[in-house]
């Protein structure tokens, strides 16, 4: 069983009862718009100022207004998010958070676990997102496996996708770029009182640059191809009860570079071809009994990813995983200061001839001394097969000192069972798999302070985590196969400030230290000690409008090098035609600065894209 609470000093507990405020867009200064944002991923339904530990909210038309064609950029707002990417373009893009490696990154999409079971350590790949039917993204950082259990042990990312709206409605857009990147979406959705649904399709065709960083005389460029289809329906039924279903279905092409020995990180210009196809869905039936009181959610979710590659034309490798995972979820309204929330899950992996079930039980309690403070606590524990039975806990205040400031404090455990792979697999003379493999286990802190002026026009937060993970899995060519590292810590600061100059001008500007290493004193690969965004909004009046953002990269190890530090600036303008036209632009590394995010490979020097959007 694990479940410990680490000896901390007393000034630690006493500062355990700070924490960050979760951080918002620019665009989000009016104080009661924050308080109504509820976060989905806390299982609580919890506000921003009840929620006790580090969230980020990126919504939707923020991404919108960025000009992203690529998820990975809008996650890189983030404080304390990593974002690595093997070639621009459909190459493999990893997020990692607070120094956490990607395998410990839980993505949802729409409550739906996404991890791809068939890799070796479970990570999820985020070239394949296409940003144009997210509604928001929730970023819970640090482990949150109380509430979502194995692989949450670094961070949680849930992505929202967008919901009907009244009546009927569509929308479409258009987008043509750099390197012949086309890129379309088409939405249709409506509601009535008998139900709601929205189907929404989004594509993109580019020849792309090359995967292997051109700089180093690689010339072959390397296309992507990609088509997303997301869907949703509700069903309004007597008694207040609904019945739901959410699907979403990408395949892609991705062309890559080969591994070429010597080169700069090992990579190379090849014919090299990546076919994926990736199923998720969730059917969910609500039921509210006690006058809304006692609320039952029963879903059942199938995740499913199939990957085939390809060398010089010839089929090279295949794998296949999925996970179907069944849950049962109670909402209980105690009274008005109190709020109980209770659970049974059975999630069942699959990849080849490998399975494993997990089987879980939790509870969550908030509690509301007072008008301004609010208390979390949370158990679970989860039955791993042929393995042992992980516990872990979670403590969360939030207390507003000041309808101005919120100190925040949380503490949480997290675990991450072996993967299908690792368990299974040996080679280089070993004569077995490591039946000794254990799972991984973390615990973290984090302090902190939100500050809002009262006018709403300047906002400020602060943070500092501490996590430290234990058993950490990593891959041994002299073990042959996969073993457990004594312990990684990481720990860090990460800042935000907003301020509104006038009705036109605005800033917003994130910054994040992190410091990871492991039991050797060895700094952990792919992770900047410094990272910070300053993007600049200029809204002119409600027809048009211009951002400026600046990104920097610290300097980071890699496998078998560093990666230089980088400054990248970028523009994106809008133009509202009129009610149902937009024009929009993006210019992308304005000054075509020559980078890299993972060695080895390249980025694209100054590009551009334009498009329109329609909205009936």
């Amino acid at each position: 069983m694990y479940l410990k609470i680490r000896p901390y000093g007393p000034a630690t507990l006493f500062l355990l009862g700070l924490a960050v405020a979760p951080v918002v867009s620019a665009q989000a200064t009016d104080t009661s718009q924050i308080e109504n944002i509820v976060v989905e991923a806390t299982r609580l339904n919890q506000t921003l100022h009840e929620v006790g530990g580090t969230v980020h909210v990126i919504d939707g038309q923020d991404i919108e207004a960025a000009g992203y064609d690529f998820l990975v950029d809008a996650l890189a707002a983030a404080p304390g998010v990593t974002i690595n990417q093997n070639g621009t373009f459909g190459g493999a893009a990893s997020v990692r958070i607070r120094g956490a490696s990607s395998d410990q990154t839980m993505v949802l999409i729409d409550g739906v676990q996404v991890n791809d079971t068939s890799s070796p350590g479970g990570a999820f790949n985020f070239a394949r997102i296409d940003p144009a039917n997210i509604e928001r993204i929730e970023i819970l950082s640090g482990p949150q496996s109380t509430l979502w259990g194995s692989d949450a042990i670094g961070g949680v990312v849930s992505i929202v996708t967008k919901r009907p709206v009244e009546q009927l409605a569509a929308d479409a857009f258009v987008e043509y770029g750099s390197e012949a990147t086309a890129r379309a979406g088409f939405a249709l959705s409506g509601a009535a009182d008998q139900g709601s649904f929205r189907v929404g399709v989004s594509t993109i065709n580019s020849d792309g640059i090359s995967k292997a960083d051109e700089n180093n005389g690689n010339s072959e460029d390397d296309a992507y191809d990609s088509v997303s289809v997301s869907a949703q329906g509700q069903l309004n039924l007597p008694r207040g009860m609904s019945l739901q279903l959410r699907a979403h279905h990408n395949t892609a092409e991705a062309e890559f570079d080969s591994f070429s020995f010597g080169a700069q990180g090992n990579v190379g210009d090849g014919d090299e071809l990546s076919d994926t196809e990736e199923l998720s869905g969730q059917l969910q039936l609500e039921i509210p009994t006690l006058d809304d009181r006692l609320n039952h959610t029963l879903s059942v979710s199938y995740a499913d990813i199939t990957r085939d590659n390809f060398t010089n034309g010839a089929f090279s490798f295949g794998a296949e995983g999925e996970r179907q995972t069944y849950r049962y979820l109670g909402q209980y309204q105690v009274n008005d200061n109190n709020t109980l929330a209770f659970g049974i899950e059975r999630e069942e992996t699959e990849s080849g001839t490998n399975d494993n079930t997990i089987q879980s039980y939790f509870g969550l309690y908030e509690v509301n001394p007072t008008d301004n403070l609010t208390l979390t606590f949370g158990l679970r524990s989860d039955d791993v097969e042929d393995s042992d039975t992980e516990t872990t806990g979670r403590l969360a205040l939030a207390y507003q000192l000041t309808p101005n400031m919120t100190l925040r404090g949380s503490w949480g455990q997290g675990f991450k069972a072996p993967t299908l792979f690792q368990r299974t697999f040996f080679c280089c003379g070993a004569t077995g798999p490591n039946l000794d493999l254990q799972a991984e286990e973390s615990d973290a802190f984090d302090i902190g302070l939100n500050w809002r002026a009262a006018s709403g026009s300047t906002s400020v937060s602060a943070t500092y985590f501490n996590q430290e993970t234990e058993n950490q899995i990593n891959f041994s060519f002299a073990a042959g196969g996969y073993e457990n590292i004594d312990r990684v810590e990481s720990q860090g600061v990460e800042l935000g400030m907003s301020h509104q100059f006038n009705e036109q001008l605005s800033v917003d500007i994130t910054y994040a230290y992190i410091d990871a290493e492991d039991d050797n004193g060895d700094p952990l690969i792919r992770i900047p000690e410094q990272t910070g965004d300053v993007r600049f909004i200029y809204q002119a009046n409600e027809r048009w409008s211009v951002s400026a953002l600046v990104r920097y990269n610290d300097e980071e190890p890699d496998s078998n090098g560093n990666v230089d530090a980088w400054v990248r600036a970028d523009l994106s303008a809008f133009y509202q035609f009129n009610e149902a036209i937009e024009l929009f632009g993006r210019l992308e590394n304005v000054a075509g600065a020559e980078y890299q995010q993972v060695l080895g490979y390249g980025t694209p020097d100054r590009a551009f894209s334009l498009g329109v959007r329609a909205r009936l």
